[in-house]
């Protein structure tokens, strides 16, 4: 404008829209100042973070396995594997087994023992998880075994049974059952040992028994009483029925401390199909009775009648065999006996009619004779089914 014969140029101030942006662009410069001061004081010195860290994805692969592997042998085994549960109140129970021709089933006796006869106290899951009840068609407690069959098998595939004799020691095996109530537990490890005489059932109750063991390092708890123990081809060649652990005084360990004890297939299924056919198992004998005092080498047969029984029993298998009051029993087909419960064990894994090739000794001499093994004449109980 003019104004006293000047030109008066007009000031004007900044308009409101810019003044908007500069304060947004002001703010966003003090937000992002003290963010990275934030940073600054709180990072680590000597930080390793890298947001463009990446591992890649993951490479491709297959879940075949051989069928010799472990895998392999427990992908065709465990199908065949059941878990048992017995509720009859104070004597509630669970276990393992396993179902071979029939729909028939294999456990332990001691994990149904409680069963009353004829109920339908057992429940058994397999591995598709579908459950069903059972109920005992025979058992026996001096052998701890015994046979259940399930209402349903839901296409379950029975289990192949192998030949406990073609055992060594080293054979690599698997066991499968369900320790801890944790089913379809697989564990793997060796034969350590064969012929080992070991005492199985319940503790404190009347039904245990002595075994002619074969002895494993594969992992065995509680609950896999009754499950298989398999070889590399996926048979059966055992029974898993005891494990060792440490006492208390030794730190309290009740679990597998690698001293697994299994049943020889060979008697499990003979005794098997005895239950299944008749309702009991017979039980094998030689016709003597031990002396209990002897400390010496090998296993003495007593010498004196006790409680009217005869030391060796009038035409029974010992006798038959020339065996006489006194003898030292010191070996049973090559294994050299240390105790009376050893011989006991391999007497019962027998079946009646076998022969036995048994080295003695007389008088200072040794010699060897045959004895074919007997049956205890049959006693009569009421059949569990």
């Amino acid at each position: 404008s003019t104004f006293g014969g000047r030109t008066v140029t007009e000031r004007r101030g900044p308009r409101t829209g810019t003044l908007a942006v500069l304060a947004v662009v002001i703010a966003l410069l003090a937000s992002a100042a003290g963010s990275f001061g934030t940073y600054l004081l709180t990072r680590p010195a000597n930080s390793d973070l890298d947001p463009s860290y990446r591992l890649g994805t993951a490479p491709s692969g297959s879940n075949s396995r051989a069928p010799e592997s472990i895998a392999g042998v427990a992908s065709k085994v465990l199908p065949s594997v059941v878990s048992l549960s017995v509720n009859a109140g104070a004597s509630a129970s669970t276990g393992s087994g396993f179902l071979i021709k029939g729909g028939y089933v294999v456990t332990n006796n001691h994990v149904v023992a409680g069963a009353e006869p004829g109920s339908s106290q057992i429940q058994i899951q397999f591995s598709n998880r579908k459950s069903t009840s059972a109920h005992v068609v025979g058992r026996d407690p001096e052998s701890d075994l015994a046979v259940v069959k399930p209402d349903e098998t839901f296409g379950a595939p029975e289990i192949a049974l192998g030949n406990s004799d073609n055992v060594v020691v080293g054979d690599p095996v698997v066991a499968i059952g369900s320790p801890l109530g944790l089913t379809g537990t697989v564990t793997s490890g060796i034969v350590s040992a064969l012929n080992r005489p070991v005492q199985a059932g319940e503790e404190n109750s009347t039904d245990t028994t002595w075994l002619s063991a074969i002895q494993t390092d594969a992992a065995i708890n509680p609950g896999n009483s009754g499950g298989p123990l398999v070889n590399a081809a996926g048979e059966v060649v055992g029974v898993n029925s005891a494990i060792a652990t440490l006492g208390r005084s030794l730190g309290g360990q009740s679990g597998s401390i690698g001293l697994g004890f299994a049943i020889p297939v060979n008697h499990a299924r003979r005794v098997a199909e005895e239950l299944i056919t008749t309702g009991t198992a017979k039980k094998s004998r030689i016709g003597v009775t031990i002396d209990q005092s002897y400390q010496g080498a090998g296993v003495r047969i007593d010498n004196e009648v006790r409680g009217g029984t005869q030391p060796v029993e009038p035409k029974g298998p010992a006798d038959k065999a020339g065996l006489k009051p006194g003898d030292v029993i010191l070996e049973v087909n090559g294994v050299v006996l240390q105790d009376g419960y050893e011989l006991i064990a391999l007497i019962r894994n027998k079946a009646p009619g076998e022969k036995l090739t048994v080295k003695f000794q007389r008088g200072g001499q040794e010699k060897t004779t045959v004895v074919t093994v007997g049956a205890a004449s049959p006693q009569p109980t009421p059949s569990p089914s």
